[in-house]
């Protein structure tokens, strides 16, 4: 899974699939970890969106007459006429270096965190991230309100057993304020060799905590399902949504039907997300062919797309199911949640979910790359995800005491809900 998000959506229909040209993300956090995503292929589960052509491509560079550049030209041969080195270590920048800069400025103008420009050295890492694998300490990571903070660490990861918490405010990572620091930068500052030590200072419940993590190649299971033979609740837990996701549900869910219950829990918390395509395949299960999962809202930029059921429908009939989530569910495990929350198709139990509702585009630029906010999800009801989450049905929350206490209310309350219907 990759690094700042991820829900790669399936090829538009409208443009030809070409890598060269640009990738759509539906990105939800920035995963600090080591798996990196798999894309390429043309399968439902591992295409490219591609969207916006390249400059030289298509891609309107035309100036804007209506821009008045001149306070700009101003301000760049002040510089150069101007700037005098007041230290030894300090050297003038190339022409290229301040058209990078320039850039970088001109995509943090619009206060999107999702929306920024990687010079060649940085878009070289997060293609790699991308496209690879890389160490690192296992937590989804995000700009909220501001501030760096861990949507969750993912099971069985270096982060987890270091204690990371899910809500914990990131303040420093080696000794280096996190202040102003973007998504991408925090994960790259946080990825290094397998088996080197990377310090952070976290801000949890007001209070300071350090912590010291070695990085390693994470490798998170997919899925786990079981049936709880008392209650006759069958569980099907999924941790991401890679390209292997719905194959691997799938095959849970075959579980699911052949153990004759009528009682399903699909646990998302702590599921960053990950492929768009793999959140249409599993809600298919449940929906009718053509019913809306989520829609792809471009601001009347170019026509919505609306994704919509593959058809299975093959849920057992009268199969009641909720639907786990938590501050640690986004992305599609937030347009998953939501398509079956609208379509009255299951009960969500939790907590809010953590709100990360965009599509970004990556243009390949001199070297660097763009990565640009060209749309926002929206759900069958027609409510944004981004910066609003999926609202559960139930809220239940889960305290440090439960945890401490090795109790889960939330799937105690669900397993409630599905045997008595209360």
């Amino acid at each position: 899974m990759e690094p700042d998000d991820l829900t790669i959506t399936s090829p538009s229909p409208r443009i030809p699939r070409t890598v060269s040209r640009g990738i759509s993300f539906a990105l939800v956090a920035a995963i600090a970890f080591g798996i990196g995503i798999f894309i390429g292929g043309s399968g439902t589960a591992s295409a490219i969106a591609t969207r916006i052509p390249l400059i030289g491509d298509g891609l309107n560079s035309t100036p804007d007459q209506s821009a008045n550049l001149d306070d700009f030209w101003k301000a760049w041969n002040t510089l150069q006429q101007n700037y005098v080195i007041t230290h030894a270590s300090t050297t003038l920048p190339t022409t290229k270096k301040k058209i990078y800069g320039a850039i970088q400025g001109l995509a943090a103008s619009y206060g999107d965190p999702y929306t920024v420009f990687f010079p060649p050295k940085q878009a070289k890492s997060f293609n790699e991230s991308i496209s690879g694998s890389f160490a690192g300490v296992g937590m989804e990571i995000d700009v909220k309100n501001d501030i760096l903070t861990v949507i969750a660490p993912l099971k069985g990861t270096p982060a987890q057993a270091a204690g990371v918490k899910s809500g914990d405010k990131i303040l420093a990572i080696d000794g280096k304020s996190t202040k102003g620091i973007s998504t991408n930068q925090a994960v790259s500052e946080i990825r290094g060799p397998k088996g080197s030590t990377v310090k952070l200072i976290l801000l949890r419940k007001n209070k300071r905590v350090k912590i010291k993590i070695v990085r390693a190649t994470i490798q998170v299971p997919e899925t786990k399902d079981s049936l709880d033979t008392k209650s006759g609740v069958y569980q099907i837990a999924l941790y991401e949504f890679t390209s292997n996701s719905a194959n691997l549900f799938s095959q849970a869910f075959a579980r699911f039907k052949k153990s004759d219950s009528k009682k399903l829990i699909i646990d998302l918390r702590g599921n960053p997300g990950g492929y768009l395509s793999a959140a249409v395949d599993i809600a298919s299960h449940f929906l009718p062919k053509g019913s809306t999962i989520v829609t792809e809202d471009f601001a009347e930029k170019e026509q919505n797309k609306v994704h919509t059921s593959l058809g299975y429908n093959d849920a057992p009939k009268g199969t009641k199911i909720v639907v786990l989530i938590d501050g640690g569910s986004a992305s599609a495990s937030e347009i998953l949640a939501g398509a079956l929350q609208d379509n009255k198709r299951a009960t969500l139990i939790g907590a809010q979910s953590f709100g990360k509702g965009s599509v970004q585009t990556l243009i390949p630029i001199d070297g660097g790359s763009l990565k640009v906010t060209v749309a926002r999800w929206i759900t069958p009801d027609g409510h944004w995800i981004m910066g609003n989450g999926i609202t559960p049905d139930i809220k239940v929350p889960y305290t440090a005491a439960d945890a401490a206490a090795k109790t889960d209310p939330q799937m105690a309350r669900a397993v409630q809900f599905l045997t008595t219907g209360k």
